[in-house]
């Protein structure tokens, strides 16, 4: 009887032993599953926040720095943020990686050049910024040091940068208005935060920074010579009067009924925007329709003399005709998606001509997305235009068929053949 009492204890610790590491083990289960979406969600934010575009080098390895990063100080050379222990982020904690995005500085306290777009960065929530840090922590390390920058004197001296941050920067989480839905603001939080769309959208002064007040109105981007229209205007890029569809379609696709993204824009749909799911593509449409002013600003006067102008617009017409009216119509009504309209395009009206001087120097293609893999691209007339040529058929599109661009000269053209094609 004893024997029979003391094998049936012992089954029932065997069987409280089992069902307790069952229930060890599906707690153990969870804690991954719950790490795996926490990862998995910061991937998804990186992407968001466009990280590879700059911290992965031509022909680099993934997230390992080194890009150079030309400015008008001098360059600079991006850092390494794999999870290596030596040369990347792999002794940082997650509190070291929220101080660095929310506040501009190193671990250590060291001032962070504002190349890196802090200034927009600081509006990510905590939990956002945990979730991209455990998602680098995830990836493969890359032993790798970070290239010296190369900047001129005085830019070198990295204490200027507190000039720069007291003047430019502010600290502080994204705080939703309440006065607007949950949708804008989730939109707002994407373009103004981890989208830093800003940093290229917004004009740049001397001293590399923008004042708050003309945030989103457009300005040439330094160095690389391409013009990031402004958000607000509808003259530019303001997107009232476009559909959500629209606007949608040109974020996911770099296609749309209503235009075509060329140039560093294309970039960023490769690397960044192609891959943000429906709810917060729609989010950021939302929110930049709601910022475009209702009504334009009156077209700027030209400043060629108005015999050159007409002479311009006389022979862009032939060279119209000849080279471009095949794709984009007799009457600039193109054949969209894939070969956008130059009648009634903000992209060709607005006051700087940089950018379809440069398309048609350079040619270009919109990125190849998953909603637009093969996409179709425009030829560089560079080699087969004169730089008369180039500023007729510029000068023609911007006029005509009720188009309110002004007319540009042969020297503007001939002036951006040396720009950089990167």
């Amino acid at each position: 009887m004893m024997g029979s009492k003391l094998s049936i204890a012992l089954l029932s610790i065997k069987l409280l032993a089992l069902a307790a590491l069952a229930t060890a083990a599906q707690a153990q289960d969870k804690a991954q599953g719950k790490t795996g979406d926490i990862i998995a969600r910061g991937e998804y934010l990186a992407r968001a926040g466009d990280c590879t575009a700059c911290h992965t080098a031509a022909e680099g390895r993934l997230f390992a720095g080194g890009r150079p990063m030309p400015t008008p100080f001098g360059t600079i050379y991006t850092s390494n943020i794999t999870p290596d222990p030596e040369t990347g982020i792999g002794k940082w904690s997650a509190d070291d990686f929220y101080r660095t995005m929310h506040n501009g500085r190193f671990p250590d306290g060291g001032l962070i050049y504002p190349a890196m777009p802090f200034a927009s960065y600081t509006k990510v929530t905590r939990a956002d910024s945990d979730a991209i840090f455990a998602y680098l922590r995830s990836i493969q390390p890359v032993n790798q040091k970070n290239k010296p920058h190369e900047l001129r004197f005085p830019y070198d001296n990295r204490q200027l940068i507190l000039g720069w941050r007291t003047l430019f920067f502010r600290e502080g989480e994204f705080k939703p208005d309440p006065t607007k839905s949950a949708e804008w603001n989730r939109g707002a939080y994407l373009v103004e935060g981890l989208g830093h769309c800003g940093m290229c959208h917004s004009p740049i002064n001397a001293l590399g920074g923008t004042s708050q007040s003309d945030a989103f109105k457009g300005g040439l981007i330094p160095m690389q010579n391409w013009y990031a229209p402004s958000l607000t205007s509808n003259r530019e890029a303001g997107l009232g009067d476009w559909s959500i569809k629209d606007i949608t379609d040109l974020l996911q696709t770099g296609v749309s009924m209503r235009g075509v993204v060329y140039g560093p824009m294309a970039e960023v749909v490769h690397n960044s925007l192609q891959y943000l799911n429906d709810e917060d593509t729609r989010a950021m449409a939302v929110y930049l329709k709601g910022i475009a002013e209702p009504s334009p600003p009156p077209p700027a006067s030209s400043t060629l003399p108005t015999t050159e102008s007409s002479l311009l617009i006389s022979l862009g017409k032939t060279v119209y005709d000849k080279n471009c009216a095949s794709c984009h119509g007799t009457q600039g009504e193109g054949k969209p998606p894939h070969w956008p309209p130059l009648a009634n395009n903000q992209s060709i009206e607005m006051q700087s001509a940089v950018n379809p001087i440069r398309m048609v120097l350079n040619g270009g293609y919109p990125p190849g997305t998953k909603g637009n893999p093969m996409p179709y691209g425009m030829p560089p007339f560079a080699g087969l235009l004169s730089d008369n040529e180039v500023a007729a058929v510029v000068s023609y599109i911007r006029t005509a068929w009720g188009n309110r661009g002004t007319p540009v000269s042969a020297r503007d053209a001939n002036e951006l053949r040396s720009a950089p094609l990167n």
